[in-house]
């Protein structure tokens, strides 16, 4: 049931991430890190559907936490990866190549062989307060740094920072949905008593804030990637320490387990290598369309001749690395 809700949690994510790419693209630059830019990405009805459906993603997300491990719900996640590539291949047309193909195998592999080999249990364990302050400082400290990072550097950079920096917000949401979702079989009542539902409510939102920040600082694969990349690590770390999740343990498991990890992880990369990615050559030629698009949509109505609804730059998002900024 856990491994079911989550890979359904991660194609939801990745059809509500090009919503929102698309919903913040046309966004000046200078909105970045500014309430302004949340401003000008509620004012857009396909943003607000992609809102509607995070929704979605939380309540999957949450249910496959209550049945499932921390170390298996956000590892699952990273297929989200596989089914962002399938939309852009499906929906848009984009030619993958034998990169997106091999990355996405390699991917799938990793996550097999991690799980083959770990074999995750427990995680049902309550965590202490002095637990919760350690990973709290640690984690809040690591967002940080990951946003003084995303401020200066090519778009693909600044999206992989903020990529990261949500990705440890979303890491740190799921550890505290996680703990919520345990106290619940107590009553609501007992749960309000903690402090997690105040963070989670916080939390939620700097994730949502981020992750419009990553979508409009440049390529989307490029935030997604280590997004998916880091979100599962520091999930994994989180589940063992935090909720006494329990993997095979001794040099050989311990090792495959590393084995699986590395193997994501080089997935990863090789779909970070991808012209998709990198936005050169093809993902460059894609944005050429979309600035043809617009030149045709802005000089049809003063032509006389009605507008291809099929051409408009919001029917197709900015995948690519393009020369915004």
């Amino acid at each position: 049931m856990a491994y079911v809700l989550a890979a359904s949690a991660a194609f939801v994510n990745a059809l509500t991430s090009v919503l929102q790419r698309i919903g913040v693209e046309s966004a000046p630059d200078s909105d970045t890190m500014r309430l302004s830019l949340m401003k000008h990405a509620i004012k857009r009805g396909i943003w607000l559907i992609g809102f509607a459906l995070m929704l979605v993603v939380f309540a999957l997300q949450a249910t496959a936490l209550r049945f499932g491990e921390l170390s298996v719900v956000q590892p699952v996640l990273t297929t989200e990866l596989l089914f962002l590539l399938l939309i852009l291949g499906a929906w848009f047309r984009y030619r993958l190549t034998w990169k997106e193909w091999l990355g996405s195998l390699i991917i799938v592999a990793g996550l097999g062989a991690f799980f083959a080999a770990a074999d995750p249990r427990g995680g049902n364990a309550i965590p202490t307060n002095r637990q919760w302050l350690v990973a709290s400082v640690i984690l809040l400290a690591a967002i940080a740094g990951f946003i003084v990072a995303a401020l200066r550097g090519p778009r693909w950079w600044r999206a992989a920072s903020f990529g990261a920096a949500t990705a440890v917000t979303a890491a740190y949401t799921a550890a505290l949905t996680k703990a919520i979702t345990t106290y619940t079989t107590e009553g609501w009542g007992h749960v309000l008593t903690h402090f997690q539902p105040y963070m989670l409510a916080i939390c939620g939102l700097g994730t949502v804030f981020l992750l419009q920040n990553a979508l409009h600082a440049g390529p989307i694969t490029a935030s997604r990637t280590t997004l998916v990349t880091i979100n599962p690590l520091v999930s994994i770390v989180l589940g063992i320490t935090l909720f006494h999740d329990r993997l095979r343990s001794g040099v050989g498991w311990v090792s495959l387990e590393l084995f699986g990890l590395a193997v994501l992880v080089a997935g990863v990369v090789v779909l970070a290598r991808s012209p998709l990615v990198a936005g050169t050559h093809e993902a460059g030629d894609l944005d050429e369309m979309l600035g043809n698009a617009r030149h045709r949509a802005d000089a049809a109505p003063s032509a006389g001749a009605p507008v291809d609804p099929a051409a408009s730059v919001e029917a197709v998002p900015s995948v690519g690395g393009g020369t915004k900024g």
